[in-house]
């Protein structure tokens, strides 16, 4: 077991794997190949509603969610946490082993309502109710950034997320140190760049907008991004963790080894298939990158010089940041989904009581 890919990672590299929207049977597989952490985000209670083998364990729970649940809504917030919980009652063998260094499980609430600070920190504070190693994920916006100065006060571990550029993660990190100063208190923070979606959505974006660019320029986009915000974090000592999120192809992980970072992936069809692969473990986060690809990126895609520049995005644009909206959609589009299954199983149960 200690000579699996991920293990030989971490063995020669400071680089550590973390695991998405598990399953319950993914999660101990994912600790057994060297998982140091898990992310779950608003897509996960859909997600486990539909799974082959999760979806008759998840619908039982959402119907206690909606027995318990004044209204819909708070029975899909209801059912995500107890998924969650399951999971970071697996991860707590983690989280002891290191002294509660490793095994956060962090967890990203309710999409539709995340424009309100209120609504972010009281679901929160029942969140984080949960377990010691529960991490509360909160997306890198203006209300977002609000709701994370209460909570790191609160001394609360703390996962802020939805970020695609340099700026965002600089406003992430000089808040920290802001509050922190201020209080005294310094909650374990990590901040999640979203790399793979960037990317995804860069792709879609220049074919729409008909860029011409080199799709091998292209293909390095985000993790130029990625570079640069290792290199921003590192000069500036920055006491936050850096999480590489939005793992679309396996580049987002082999690219990132060597550096100081954790990169969260899907179990299947991502952390299974590097197992498979057994790739050399070979440190490449520091390889330079061309003078030719980054100039080509600044000056034909403009999206991507907004994210690469520190002031090419101000905070009250985050929230509408292309690739930020189209992140977004995704969980709002699957929250939706488990709420019209909550209501049907509300109309259901009521059916049969009577």
């Amino acid at each position: 077991m200690n000579n699996w890919y991920f293990h030989r990672v971490m063995a020669l590299t400071p680089t550590k794997m973390w695991i998405n929207n598990v399953t319950r049977a993914e999660a101990r597989m994912a600790i057994d190949a060297g998982a140091q952490g898990c992310t779950q985000n608003p897509s996960y209670s859909w997600k486990m509603l539909t799974h082959a083998e999760e979806a008759l364990y998840a619908g039982k729970l959402l119907d206690e969610a909606v027995k318990e649940a004044a209204d819909d809504n708070e029975a899909v917030c209801l059912l995500q946490r107890k998924l969650v919980c399951k999971v970071a009652e697996i991860f707590m063998e983690v989280y002891e082993k290191t002294d509660g260094q490793h095994g956060y499980v962090s967890i990203q609430g309710d999409p539709i309502h995340e424009e309100d600070p209120e609504v972010i920190i009281a679901e929160a504070r029942k969140n984080r109710a949960m377990s010691p190693n529960v991490m509360i994920k909160i997306p890198a916006t203006e209300a977002g950034l609000a709701a994370m100065e209460v909570l790191i006060e609160e001394n609360t571990p703390l996962n802020a997320t939805e970020i695609m550029g340099v700026g965002q993660m600089v406003d992430v990190c000089e808040m920290y140190r802001k509050i922190t100063a201020r209080t005294k208190k310094r909650p374990v923070m990590y901040f999640s760049l979203i790399t793979g979606i960037f990317d995804e959505w860069l792709g879609k974006h220049v074919a729409e907008e008909g860029i011409k660019v080199s799709p091998d320029v292209l293909y390095q986009a985000g993790l130029i991004i990625a570079k640069k915000v290792y290199q921003v974090r590192h000069d500036r000592q920055y006491p936050l963790g850096y999480i590489g999120g939005g793992v679309r192809g396996l580049q987002h992980f082999t690219e990132m080894v060597g550096g100081d970072v954790c990169i969260t992936m899907n179990w299947e069809g991502q952390a299974d298939k590097l197992l498979e692969l057994d790739l050399p473990v070979v440190s490449r986060l520091f390889n330079p990158v061309q003078d030719i690809v980054l100039e080509q990126l600044l000056e034909k895609v403009p999206a991507f010089r907004k994210a690469y520049l520190e002031k090419g995005l101000t905070a009250n644009e985050y929230e509408h940041f292309g690739p930020v909206v189209y992140f977004r959609n995704m969980f709002v589009s699957a929250w939706k989904s488990a709420q019209k299954m909550a209501r049907e199983r509300r109309n259901e149960l009521a059916g049969t009581a009577h």
